[in-house]
């Protein structure tokens, strides 16, 4: 889709206003713009600061959802999975799960042929197949209790999800895009077939925006901003919460678990950050206007869950961190929460009818957030008549990740000969988070000059081209350096964020 380029509009009007700055509205962004939209994209927040930053952090087909019959969504997913781990392979990480078989539930002819169908769904070619383990033997069985046996190892991968969502809103800037996080939508109308809108910076300020067309991508706000623009849905949503934890790390060895629990459910618990262990997630219905956080019941349902399996017991106690998130489920009227559909729909208002056109993204899941915002920007096109198009998201790496998915290993070695005063750790972190961009910023590093394991340089880096304004958003978003900084570095990074950003 070659449209009006942002030059040639007046300086607040643009092709396509993306409302929501989570995976799905910076992909929709960045697909758009890279076809030649000029594109605006207006988030509350930080960018991924909702649902999208709050994830398992897996891509995956859903293994568990092949016995919900979710076929073409598993099909969607695994394609996607190798995918994304092309165009993103230093965010992307391949990861193997252990499932180890446990008497009295799935018995085990249906998870063999769940995972036979897992292998050959997606067409892989990349990633290594099942294979039948012996606990007892395999390095995986070592932390386990006595008495599991067998199992499989099956392929997925591992993603750090904010990082995502930042890096498709800076490929979307660097095409022209126009991004305004900490900025809320006011109101939206329809004036003379285009869009306008007002909205409100964290300051205060208010400004008018013009827009042909109006992509509302904001997952569980995706009702509320239809409201706001006085348009009806005949879709629902499920708000469903998802929680994990995150403890000192459970065992030594690479290997990620998926274990099967007595009331139907599944956990995940994968190796996290180099020294801990993230264990997830919950499924719990989420009544807007609660906290979004883990409650101290899904923190207790976590810890006894895992520790059926591991031979020394989780407890809250141990627990060093958790977070939840909030998705925005399809409402097909399923029992359980955990029933409910991880695919997507869209729904278009206007356009036919000479009004401004509307389009809504309903669900979605991170795994499939490029091959949604494919399809958005497919039915954006129709808008656009005389425009030709064209699918380009699937081979153009993201920013950083023009290297091979093997290549994360050579680059850090490589980070590491230039730049000596890097330790091995160092170097394996700033690689998996600015891949070849990392030199951008190693550049002009001072060694000395750090906030525990992030370098002054970094932190100007991410103020100046990945929106990051507070030391939260360092900490939690565009890193995971709060794990391991202390009250005192903490308070010195929001300081000098703070003595950095233009008043």
């Amino acid at each position: 889709m070659v449209v009006s380029r942002q030059s040639e509009c007046t300086p607040d009007a643009f092709d396509v206003a993306v409302i929501g700055g989570g995976v799905n509205g910076c992909g929709i962004a960045r697909d758009a713009a890279g076809r030649g939209a000029s594109v605006l994209i207006i988030e509350k927040g930080d960018l991924g600061g909702g649902t999208s930053s709050a994830s398992t952090k897996l891509i995956h087909g859903g293994l568990r959802y092949l016995e919900h019959y979710q076929f073409a969504l598993v099909r969607e997913a695994l394609t996607e999975r190798e995918t994304l781990w092309r165009i993103a392979p230093h965010l992307i990480q391949p990861m193997r799960f252990v499932l180890p078989h446990r008497r009295g539930l799935r018995p085990r002819w249906l998870l063999r042929t769940g995972l036979w169908f897992y292998d050959h769904l997606g067409g892989r070619k990349l990633l290594p197949p099942t294979r039948t383990i012996d606990l007892r033997t395999h390095a995986a069985g070592a932390p386990l209790k006595p008495g599991f046996r067998y199992g499989w190892e099956y392929s997925d991968a591992w993603v750090d999800d904010s990082r995502l969502v930042i890096l498709n809103a800076r490929d979307a800037a660097d095409h022209g895009a126009t991004i305004l996080p900490r900025t809320r939508l006011v109101s939206a109308a329809r004036e003379k077939g285009s869009w306008r809108l007002t909205a409100e910076s964290s300051d205060g300020s208010r400004h008018d925006f013009h827009a042909k067309v109006l992509v509302n991508a904001t997952g569980p706000g995706v009702l509320d901003v239809l409201a706001l623009g006085t348009v009806s849905s005949a879709e629902r949503i499920r708000l469903v919460r998802g929680s994990h934890i995150v403890v000192p790390k459970l065992f030594d060895h690479s290997f990620s678990y998926f274990f099967q629990l007595a009331d139907g459910r599944i956990l995940f618990t994968i190796p996290y950050e180099d020294g801990f262990t993230m264990i997830g997630t919950t499924d719990q219905d989420h009544a807007k206007g609660d906290p979004i956080e883990a409650s101290d019941e899904e923190i207790a349902y976590l810890c006894a869950g895992v520790s059926e399996y591991f031979a020394a017991p989780v407890t809250p106690s141990d627990v060093v961190w958790s977070f939840a998130g909030v998705r925005p489920l399809i409402d097909t009227g399923d029992g359980k929460p955990e029933a409910a559909s991880r695919g997507y729909r869209f729904e278009v208002d206007g356009g036919k009818d000479g009004a401004a056109p509307l389009l809504s993204v309903f669900g979605g899941k991170i795994t499939t957030f490029r091959h949604l915002a494919q399809d958005a920007v497919d039915q954006l096109a129709q808008f656009f008549p005389d425009s030709p198009w064209r699918h380009w998201t699937a081979e153009a790496p993201l920013p950083g990740g023009d290297f091979a998915v093997t290549g994360q290993a050579a680059l850090a070695a490589q980070v590491g000969a230039e730049f000596a005063f890097l330790t091995k750790a160092d170097c394996a972190r700033v690689v998996a988070a600015y891949g070849t961009r990392a030199v951008d910023w190693l550049c002009a590093a001072d060694p000395a000059r750090r906030f525990g394991p992030l370098f002054a340089a970094e932190v100007d880096y991410a103020i100046e081209h990945e929106w990051a304004t507070s030391a939260d958003d360092m900490m939690w978003r565009r890193s995971k350096a709060g794990l391991r900084m202390t009250p005192a570095e903490q308070s010195a990074l929001e300081r000098y964020i703070q003595e950095r950003i233009p008043r």
